[in-house]
């Protein structure tokens, strides 16, 4: 039997029906008697209601009912919640303004939902939506985040007197909370006895999220036993089941069933509970017919989750050998207009825990201030704080070199942790790594020596050629909420859970609660399966994505499967792995500790007496054929909650060629070498890694969320004006490796791979095109127009020294 187990580059089983047109997505699915939903969605950033006028919108044809924010609160429905309680310095919680899936008395974004208008057909639902007439009273609006906190900045959120401690600071009315991790005086300690400081100023910019297919709901009710099924696009359906259930009290968690069939895509934004999946549940209800909603791209661009967007300055200090003494950044971190459900979680434990990257640092003092403003909320996309913690500390270790003069390679390896496990000063351990095995693996395949040589090539053609470097470090699994410092509000832990059945016939059924949305699980987990027993993985089948078929689950995030759901699928396997090996013993005659399994076969060792896995099922499902104090069936489950995270690595280095006249920036080689310790499907995580750089090349070279600062309304509304990477904007070398150092942290000693790509790309290429055009002074992303004038800026400077 070919090798399908463990560490083979098994094809993908999901892609047969992908390839064929055969996939089922909730855009798929339509029920009989179906309605269809519409939201008016506000087209001011900032404004009061004063007057609706709904009477023309509901007496046109096919309309069936308009839902209204006030409807469903006298319902009994809650605000949408943040998960994660952040604490400020002074120990004040953060002020979280409430969130009501349909706006009541204000609206804060330009796409916030008003009213949900609910028809016979898509036509008449838009035609009617057109005739909801809305008197607003606009408001001033703020977008930037350093601009939410200026004296006089218009408050997204009007918050009550509350005579604490926070309140008599009299703190900016858009700020949320004012938090910091490490320890200040150590820090301020090692910068007075430093010999040299470094300083930078970076932004992280805002980021849409553009998963294929976009979000959709269908919801029904069955008032005959009074219980909803929500079909949608989600990476987590039982935690969505959970918020809606038990926060924001849709119906009880027993009467509510949540399916994700295929998804295509998700990146982070369909983690969160939006206000579709409310108010289209609601009117399920409410109609007594099936409601569904679909969004267009545009309408995705208003509503779903965005991504980044900080603004930092940060500062190292190093003695007179370059060794690095501390590390002080200062960040505001734009949260939207509401605080969504990881919101919280991203700019301070996702994110500040990630400044100690690769180095022995022994002081760090991160300081996290979050606000408020009238843009689309803000919170996890790939790599979710990993991507802007990473940026912060290689730009600045980048400068860092120039500044002093010395080999960038060298400055990092001068300071890289070598001992293992390493307790950070801001909070993580790492489990395991060898970075200086990483950095010379990929300067050896970048050719990073004969850059010069190359680079004079370039200058012949007129053309300015750049090299940069990226030392990456990643957390994945979220571990228990004790990790984060007790901070999970909404009652869940980040456990995982598994469920083997073994079939009368000796096929397997994984049932595992992560949710696959392009990453391959489906594959990934008969692997693993397949493996154990020495069957293929056509034997296997993997199931996913129903709270009715699957009973607990935590979702797919944070890079969380590699580690916590193979674990739980491992976990389950050894139960019942150990049953089947009781039985086969008992089959054949023999102690247990005799039975070898391989190729689908129990074996007697040093004998040629076996039974097959079908016996052995077959038996588990006989009952007279087994002995009294074995229990019939062959279906173990179990739960995998982690005690620490795993911490990928890796080294990045890219090359670029920069046209002086135009600022057009080309990637000619990119090389990265990680280390996601074991690896179960190297062909699959070459592909997780290959669509990390492209969404990092995204992020550094094309993509911007802009609002207009006076009016809020989002500039960059549609692919027309906000640029995706595209085919040629590849490198035209790409070119991957693998380091293995096992993480001891779980049992298959695996690491996450998923969002490498994205956390590491955007400094390696900032940093290759500020060397190219010898200016520093550039952010994201850079655009022809951005480099370009980078150029002129440092041309004008030269001339003037």
């Amino acid at each position: 039997m070919a090798n399908d187990g463990i560490g083979a580059s098994v094809l993908r089983k999901e892609d047969r029906r992908f390839i064929t047109g055969q996939g089922r997505f909730t855009g798929d699915i339509d029920l009989p008697r179906q309605l269809h939903a519409i939201f008016v969605r506000s087209p001011h950033a900032h404004a009061n209601i004063k007057s609706v006028d709904l009477s023309e919108a509901r007496g046109m044809p096919g309309v069936v009912a308009i839902h209204t924010g006030e409807e469903l609160a006298a319902g009994g429905i809650k605000n949408l919640i943040c998960g994660w309680m952040i604490h400020s310095k002074d120990g004040s919680p953060m002020r979280m303004g409430p969130y009501p899936p349909l706006a009541i008395g204000k609206v804060r974004f330009v796409g916030q939902p008003v009213f949900a208008v609910v028809a016979e057909s898509i036509d008449q639902a838009e035609d009617a939506a057109g005739a909801v007439k809305i008197d607003y009273e606009v408001l001033p609006a703020v977008t930037a985040p350093a601009e939410a906190l200026r004296p006089g900045a218009p408050a997204v959120h009007d918050f009550a007197p509350d005579n604490s401690a926070w309140e008599h600071s009299k703190p900016s009315p858009n700020l949320i909370f004012d938090w910091s991790l490490g320890d200040v005086a150590a820090t301020d300690k090692a910068f007075a006895a430093a010999k040299h400081v470094v300083k930078i100023e970076v932004v992280n910019n805002r980021t849409v999220p553009s998963a294929m297919e976009a979000r959709a709901v269908v919801a029904e009710y069955r008032s005959g036993d009074e219980h909803f099924t929500l079909w949608n696009t989600t990476q987590n359906p039982h935690l969505l089941r959970v918020v809606l259930s038990a926060f924001i009290n849709v119906a009880p968690e027993h009467k509510l069933r949540v399916v994700a069939p295929d998804v295509g895509g998700g990146f982070g934004s369909k983690i969160f509970t939006y206000s579709e999946e409310v108010v289209c549940l609601w009117s399920a209800k409410a109609t007594g017919r099936p409601v569904k909603w679909t969004s267009g791209r545009y309408e995705a661009f208003l509503s779903d989750a965005h991504g980044r967007d900080h603004v930092t300055t940060a500062e190292m200090a190093f003695d007179a050998n370059h060794k690095m003494l501390g590390l002080r950044v200062d960040t505001i971190a734009n949260i939207g207009a509401y605080m969504s459900l990881f919101s919280s979680l991203i700019p301070t434990y996702l994110y500040a825990p990630l400044m100690s990257g690769q180095y022995a640092i022994p002081a760090i003092s991160v300081n996290v201030r979050a606000v408020y403003t009238n843009t689309v909320p803000v919170d996890a996309v790939r790599g979710a704080g990993r991507p802007e913690a990473t940026y912060v500390l290689e730009r600045l270790i980048e400068t860092a070199a120039r500044d002093l003069g010395v080999d960038r390679a060298d400055l990092r390896r001068r300071n890289f942790v070598r001992n293992f496990p390493y307790q950070t000063p801001v909070l993580w351990k790492y489990d395991s790594g060898d970075y200086d095995g990483l950095l010379d693996k990929v300067l050896t395949a970048a050719k990073w020596s004969e850059f010069p040589a190359r680079k004079a090539e370039s200058m012949k053609r007129g053309k300015l050629r750049g090299i940069g470097l990226s030392c990456y470090i990643e957390a994945c699994g979220v571990a228990p909420s004790s990790a984060t410092g007790g901070a999970l509000g909404c009652g869940v832990g980040m456990w995982e859970m598994a469920e083997i059945k073994i079939n009368p016939v000796g096929t397997v059924e994984v049932l595992v609660g992560t949710l696959g949305h392009g990453q391959g699980h489906e594959t990934t987990y008969a692997q693993i399966a397949a493996d154990r027993f020495g069957i293929s993985v056509d034997s296997v089948a993997v199931i996913e994505g129903d709270t009715d078929k699957v009973q607990q689950g935590m979702g797919s995030y944070g890079s969380r499967t590699a580690g916590n759901g193979t674990s739980a699928v491992s976990r389950a396997l050894d139960r019942v792995e150990a049953k089947t090996r009781r039985i086969a013993a008992h089959l054949l005659e023999a102690s247990e500790k005799d039975i070898t399994i391989a190729n689908g076969e129990f074996t007697v060792a040093g004998t040629n007496r076996k039974v097959t896995l079908t016996d052995v099922a077959l038996a588990a499902y006989t009952f007279h054929k087994l002995p009294k104090d074995i229990e019939p069936g062959l279906d173990e489950k179990a739960y995998y909650d982690p005690t620490e995270l795993t911490y990928p690595a890796g080294a990045f280095v890219c090359e670029v060629e920069v046209d002086p006249a135009t600022g057009v920036t080309d990637i000619l080689q990119f090389t990265a070498i990680d280390d996601f310790g074991n690896i179960i499907n190297p062909m699959i995580v070459e592909g997780q890694v290959h669509g990390g750089i492209m969404h990092g090349i995204g992020q550094a070279l094309l993509e911007e969320a802009r609002y207009d600062t006076g009016s809020g309304q989002l500039i960059t509304g549609s692919y027309m004006d906000y640029c995706m990477p595209r085919a040629d904007n590849l490198p035209k070398v790409l070119t991957l490796g693998f380091q293995k150092t096992p993480s001891p942290n779980n049992p298959l000693g695996v690491k996450g791979c998923g969002e490498a790509g994205a956390i590491g790309a955007p400094p390696a290429i900032i940093n290759a095109i500020t060397d190219a055009i010898g200016n520093n002074d550039l952010s994201m992303p850079a655009t022809p127009e951005k480099v370009w004038m980078a150029l002129q800026r440092a041309s004008t400077k030269m001339a003037a020294e």
